[in-house]
């Protein structure tokens, strides 16, 4: 097997096609890691999800940290890992813009709204709410089985 650095479109073109992953943040020196779906525009990340403790977290700290990965083969996957800013989307008519621009990308990937929606038992049902990651550094690597260049 040979890993190679991802360039940073390499990085953008992963984002763009994939849309499930990892995010972290922190709060008190103690770091916290969700499953999230995302959808990519070239620029930001944007998802959706509903009040808790992430939420908690990203408006106390909003420096994040997302982990995106593929994996075909024990010897063939890539890992992506984005470090950004947290921005909540206000329902605002200030942040109607973003809102729209974050529902239009996120429509396009399947179950997407599930993770705000679907309800658990012994919990109430919450407002969803759209966020935006900013990407301030991203970096990535692509294993591949020998003898692929």
């Amino acid at each position: 097997m040979r890993i190679h650095e991802l360039t940073l479109e390499e990085c953008r073109s992963a984002l763009a096609r994939l849309d499930f992953g990892r995010l972290a943040c922190a709060r008190d020196d103690q770091p916290y890691v969700v499953p999230v779906h995302f959808a990519y525009d070239g620029e930001g990340l944007y998802g959706l999800t509903t009040a808790g403790q992430k939420i908690d977290w990203m408006r106390s700290n909003p420096r994040v940290c997302l982990e995106v990965d593929e994996r075909l083969r024990y010897d063939q996957w890539l890992s992506i890992v984005v470090l950004g800013r947290y921005e909540e989307l206000s329902d605002s008519p200030a942040g109607e813009h973003a809102r729209t621009r974050a529902l239009e990308l996120l429509q396009r990937r399947e179950g997407w709204w599930q993770p705000a929606s679907v309800s658990r038992p012994g919990r109430e049902q919450r407002a969803p709410i759209f966020y935006r990651i900013h990407v301030a550094q991203m970096t990535g690597l692509r294993a591949e089985p020998d003898g692929v260049i």
